[in-house]
């Protein structure tokens, strides 16, 4: 006579990225309760695999990776609670969502499960219905995730030809400017050759336009690399210091920058000095181009450090450069960080902020520009904190 507890040997669906099927594992030392879990989740057409303990989970999972756990607390060799927290510490299974079964009914019972890496609860004896509409939720939510996760990835691919097509566009449009304004100097010396003052101003234009053209091929060669950045720790206060100073050495602005230093004293920021002070210097140079010309710019342009507690993901380093320019011009405000987005009027300008934003988000951090409220603008460049 056919024992009608026992377990059947339900063999194991093949572990295919194909399956249609939800997979469910359902762990448990008592064979009726298998039986019965078995039986309802077939009825609704999901594929069921079984486990009498712990290291037969684990096993089960070794072969096949679930849709969905349910997974008793009470068992013997090694117990529920074990159970999840090994798969919860394993990259490979820890997004496994996992729903407990167990007698115990306590506050305290619950909370345990939960606090290791359940996603539900389930007490016994249990409610065949109940838990099918509980299975069916999390499978919902399952879904739900890995169709956000599809759409993040899609919309990444979009920014990203949008950006493309975006610099590829900016860039052909600037080079051809700039390469007409150097045949139109080449064509005037071609007139000019007995009249030297002419000759010397048209070559000065065209090795002005030759050099922006270099540029804009120099940092699109940046946004194109994907290297991993190196970091090591740098005093903050060093950083500032030779911040400016190499800004004030490539820009040629001699005018002073008031820097404050408000991290802790001796504050050290793990980064990739070169592409930070490099970043800062975009950030500096906009700032001084802002201010309205014949302004003497003295004491207006500042940098600021300090630590930002306000992120809920943790601590980030804030560096801020704050001018009393014009402000944000309303006709870039929404898109100042598109490439070539400017309403400096000078042939191939537009790509420093394009550049620092691609170059500080590459270090895991972000820029965003505010207006000032008693005039100009502050441009905030956040740093993880490792």
């Amino acid at each position: 006579m056919l024992d009608p507890y026992a377990r059947p040997n339900v063999p194991m669906p093949a572990a295919t990225p194909n399956r249609k099927k939800p997979l469910i594992l359902v762990v448990d030392d008592q064979p009726i309760n298998i039986n019965l879990l078995e039986r309802k989740l077939q009825r609704e057409n999901m594929d069921v695999i079984t486990a009498a303990n712990g290291k037969e989970c684990l096993d089960a999972i070794s072969r096949v990776t679930p849709d969905l756990i349910l997974l008793d607390v009470m068992m013997p060799e090694m117990d529920g609670i074990e159970t999840c927290e090994r798969l919860k510490k394993n990259p490979d299974t820890n997004t496994i969502p996992i729903i407990f079964i167990t007698a115990r009914s306590s506050k305290e019972g619950k909370l345990e499960g939960l606090n290791v890496g359940a996603v539900d609860y389930i007490t016994k004896p249990i409610d065949l219905d109940e838990t099918l509409a509980r299975v069916k939720t999390q499978l919902r939510l399952q879904e739900i995730h890995r169709e956000n996760l599809e759409l993040q990835k899609r919309l990444g691919e979009s920014r990203r030809t949008a950006a493309v097509g975006a610099v590829t566009q900016g860039v052909a449009h600037n080079l051809n400017n700039l390469l007409g304004v150097a045949v139109g100097y080449l064509d005037l010396l071609k007139t000019s050759a007995d009249n030297p003052e002419m000759v010397r101003r048209s070559v000065a234009l065209i090795d002005s336009a030759v050099d922006r053209m270099i540029d804009i091929i120099r940092q699109l060669s940046t946004i194109a690399s994907i290297e991993r950045l190196p970091l090591q720790p740098v005093a903050m206060q060093t950083l500032l210091d030779e911040s400016v100073a190499r800004f004030r050495e490539e820009f040629k602005i001699l005018s002073p920058v008031i820097i404050r230093n408000l991290t802790p004293k001796g504050y050290t920021l793990r980064t990739n000095s070169e592409i930070l002070e490099s970043v800062l210097g975009k950030l500096l140079i906009n700032a001084f181009e802002s201010l309205p010309k014949g302004v003497n710019p003295d004491g207006k342009v500042e940098v600021e450090a300090r630590l930002d507690t306000t992120d809920e993901d943790g601590p980030r380093a804030l560096l801020q450069v704050l001018d009393r320019g014009g402000g944000i011009s309303p006709e870039v405000a929404d898109n100042y960080f598109d490439p070539f987005i400017t309403t400096k009027t000078a042939v191939g300008r537009g790509l420093g902020l394009t550049m620092a934003r691609h170059a500080i988000r590459n270090l895991g951090g972000d820029i965003e520009l505010l207006p000032r409220a008693e005039g100009g603008t502050i441009a905030r460049l956040y740093h993880p904190v490792t």
